[in-house]
């Protein structure tokens, strides 16, 4: 019985992380597709479609699903989607960005909006937190794709702004506008990145307690558990006790 409880739990986990590749598969071809529709489905001619694909590639996106997102678009598909973007504030003060797709802003407006009712929060006006961040291009390569000095090379080389080395990785950040460009000179002389992604960077943070950091933990989990939310940030600051607990919990 041991060994068929040992499976079982194998396969529930393996079920949900299943589950959760699914989701961030489906979260990628919607970008995909939208960036698509809104400009050429050349990669090479349309900025924020090779964005889309060189992130989907980060995250191991098979290539035909990346080829059938691109082919979604260009085959009459009568799905409009449109980005929208959600701000407000959780928990202890912690302000809140969403990012969105959706093709019915009444169902995620309505979705979100209860989301940071639930967990403590409130709905702001778009602008209402944005100015407390920053928003750059992130791209991540793991710790053996070379030397922090060979890193930072390649780096001065494409143009980038910064890079940080550590036994982790090499976490190099580049302007919004040139993220793509910079990806794509970076893939050529390190190969394909961890992570390719346009991210918001708190200017300040907001330390909240343990009651507060379960609270936001809870918000952002609902919020990234909805279709139509592409990607979720905030400004709070745990400390490394009370982080430790919530992991453990």
């Amino acid at each position: 019985m041991a060994g068929h409880s040992q499976y079982s739990n194998i396969m529930h986990r393996k079920g949900r992380q299943d589950a959760v590749r699914a989701k961030l598969f489906s979260k990628l071809a919607r970008e995909i597709t939208v960036a698509a529709k809104m400009g050429a489905p050349d990669p090479d001619m349309n900025p924020r479609l090779r964005l889309a694909i060189q992130n989907a590639k980060s995250q191991s996106m098979p290539k035909d699903n990346i080829e059938r997102a691109i082919n979604k678009a260009t085959g009459g598909d009568e799905e409009n989607f449109e980005a929208v973007r959600y701000e407000g504030y959780g928990a202890g003060g912690v302000a809140v960005i969403v990012e969105a797709l959706t093709d019915n802003r009444n169902r995620t407006g309505g979705a979100v909006r209860a989301a940071f009712t639930k967990h403590g929060g409130n709905l702001g006006s778009t602008g209402s937190v944005a100015h407390m961040f920053n928003r750059v291009g992130e791209i991540i390569y793991p710790a053996d794709a070379g030397t922090a000095d060979e890193i930072l090379e390649a780096v001065i080389e494409t143009g980038a702004d910064d890079v940080k080395s550590d036994a982790d990785g090499h976490l190099i950040t580049t302007t919004f506008d040139t993220l793509g460009t910079v990806a794509g000179e970076l893939e050529k002389a390190l190969g394909e990145a961890e992570s390719v992604k346009a991210v918001w960077t708190p200017t300040l943070s907001s330390p909240v307690d343990e009651d507060g950091a379960t609270s936001i933990m809870k918000l952002i989990a609902t919020l990234e558990d909805d279709d139509d939310v592409q990607v979720v940030f905030a400004n709070y600051e745990i400390d490394d006790d009370t982080m430790a607990k919530l992991t453990a919990a």
